[in-house]
């Protein structure tokens, strides 16, 4: 009696690595020894598994996926590489808001699997935005969405603005009335600059904030409570950066280019 092709696939992890590296086009025995680290002996018994389930197919010492094997496959990786994003940290994911992600964006989500959680201390907290913002590395351009302000914001901007990287920033509704309020002479000036680009979010803003450049994305989300903390997801991947222009362009969607305050 047949396995279930779930069972056959999942249960055994020298299955699932063979069929992933025969992904790439057929593969001889020596390969699989090689990447798997194991014998001939104890991998033999498990090819015969995949070729009994019509998921593999050999010739001489060479092995291919069939046609059953391709379709599986083709859907198996993009399972496994979203899994391991969640994977990395299900308990930060699990307690977060990550609603506000469109359905486009969040089932390409694998892209940004290569990613950190930084946690700096609240102490830490300004001079790690510095570091990240820092401008002795060339920039093209930086894009911010945000719903606050650290109190050295305004000295991050100039220096941007100074350097002649084109900054894009979308602020929420209520942060745009602050800045009015306590920030009217900087934000005057920064709008006069021709790299100062500034957007008010239409929509309520459910997450603290997200910044891309060209070669950073770092993400800080709310908490399913909503309440703010200092943990960010911090990616650096061309794929993630791909994603992340993406994610901007879906926000600037929905704001409104400020020419005066």
């Amino acid at each position: 009696m047949k396995k279930n092709l779930l069972d056959i696939i999942f249960r055994s992890d020298r299955r699932k690595n063979v069929l992933l590296l025969l992904q790439n086009g057929p593969q001889e025995m020596e390969t699989f020894l090689k990447s798997l680290k194991t014998s001939r002996q104890a991998l033999l018994p498990q090819m015969r598994i995949l070729e009994n389930h019509h998921l593999i197919f050999h010739y001489e010492d060479t092995y291919e996926l069939t046609i059953i094997g391709k379709l599986l496959v083709d859907e198996m990786v993009p399972l496994l590489e979203t899994i391991e994003v969640f994977d990395k940290d299900i308990d930060y994911w699990g307690n977060h808001n990550f609603d506000f992600i469109p359905p486009h964006l969040l089932k390409k989500i694998s892209q940004i699997r290569n990613y950190e959680i930084i946690n700096p201390s609240l102490t830490d907290m300004y001079t790690f935005h510095e570091k990240f913002n820092d401008n002795s590395i060339p920039k093209k351009s930086i894009y911010v969405v945000s719903a606050f302000l650290y109190p050295n914001h305004c000295q991050i901007i100039s220096k941007i603005i100074e350097k002649k990287i084109d900054f894009f920033f979308i602020v929420s509704e209520d942060l745009l009335d602050k800045i009015r309020t306590h920030h009217y002479a900087d934000f005057k000036k920064f709008i006069e600059s021709e790299h100062f680009n500034f957007y008010v979010s239409t929509k309520k803003m459910e997450f603290s904030s997200f910044t891309f450049d060209d070669y950073h994305i770092l993400t800080s989300l709310l908490t399913k409570k909503g309440q703010f903390d200092n943990k960010y997801i911090l990616c650096t991947s061309k794929d993630s950066l791909q994603w992340g222009k993406e994610l901007f362009e879906h926000c600037l969607k929905d704001s409104v280019l400020i020419t005066d305050l």
